[in-house]
């Protein structure tokens, strides 16, 4: 069973739409839930996918358009009825975290779990850590202050050869520092080297995640080497000029995006409300990157 994915709970654009929830997903990494962006409907959305509210203690928002947050004291309101516990933390600009700690101290008063705000900033840097996984913010290129996320797994540890470690007799003690990559010294002095005691660990995985952006080339490098990008493509081709005027990209410009940065997979999402279906959108990014999915409510994504 995949233990990093995501799961896309919305990925319309502004303007609501009968086909598409605004902005919401929610990154599972080994059964921790993190939410990015927090549309109308995210609590429904969470249920319908059955995702436990009780596994979720941090949500990320990209920017202070309502599209991408003004499901989030619905959502915590409700968090709060089902009596969680422990910490949520929603890491947001200053402005947002004013303006939602307000909200929330009118409407939702008595909450059972310990409500923080994490200040971000647009620029690079690493804003949560926990013993698996980081997740760094870099700047994006709307109409407002926006950031885009990386979420970045910590190198794993190497796998033991149970057969060697047991012929060279590998006391239990120092089985960390050779997981961890050490050669082992037997009492008489020899070197064991660790290829001999160890297989390679399994890569280490990364999904970023480019939120509202104009095209520009310095995202590409702000997520150069990340395996799986997300990138919004509001429009097609037929509307690039909306697009750059309003500070969004179209699918042919995402996956240039990520054809520059070496991604291995790209996801779109984020539609206009002007199109039909995403065929388009799909068919256009694939002509530049062809591994390209077009994001849909109620999938999930396997990140492995």
């Amino acid at each position: 069973m995949a233990d990093f994915k995501v799961n896309i709970l919305g990925c319309g654009s502004a303007t609501p739409s009968l086909r598409h929830l605004p902005s919401c997903q929610v990154v599972d990494h080994r059964d921790k839930l993190m939410m990015i962006d927090c549309g109308e409907g995210a609590q429904l959305s969470m249920r319908r996918m059955k995702l436990k509210y009780s596994r979720l203690n941090n949500i990320f928002i990209s920017h202070l358009h309502g599209d991408h947050c003004l499901g989030l004291p619905g959502l915590l309101s409700t968090m709060a009825l089902h009596d969680i516990e422990g910490t949520v933390t929603v890491h947001t600009f200053a402005e947002g975290a004013e303006l939602f700690q307000r909200i929330l101290d009118f409407f939702c008063r008595e909450r059972t779990y310990d409500l923080r705000f994490n200040i971000i900033k647009p620029e690079q840097g690493i804003i949560y850590e926990d013993k698996a996984l980081t997740v760094e913010t870099f700047p994006l290129y709307h109409r407002v202050p926006c950031t885009g996320f990386i979420f970045r797994e910590k190198p794993k540890l190497r796998h033991i050869n149970r057969e060697m470690v047991d012929f060279y007799r590998v006391p239990v003690s120092q089985m960390l520092a050779i997981k961890e990559g050490a050669d082992f010294v037997m009492p008489d002095g020899t070197v064991v080297a660790n290829e001999r005691l160890t297989t390679p660990a399994e890569p280490a995985r990364s999904y970023a995640y480019c939120s509202d952006t104009a095209y520009n080339p310095r995202v590409a490098e702000a997520v150069r080497g990340v395996d799986t990008i997300y990138h919004e493509a509001t429009y097609a081709d037929d509307q690039a000029d909306k697009a750059a005027q309003r500070g969004h990209s179209t699918a042919a410009e995402a996956a240039r995006i990520a054809l520059e940065a070496g991604a291995r997979q790209l996801i779109i999402g984020h539609y206009s409300k002007s199109y039909n279906d995403e065929s388009r959108h799909l068919a256009e990014a694939r002509a530049i990157f062809p591994n390209t999915i077009a994001a849909t409510e109620g999938m999930t994504v396997d990140l492995n």
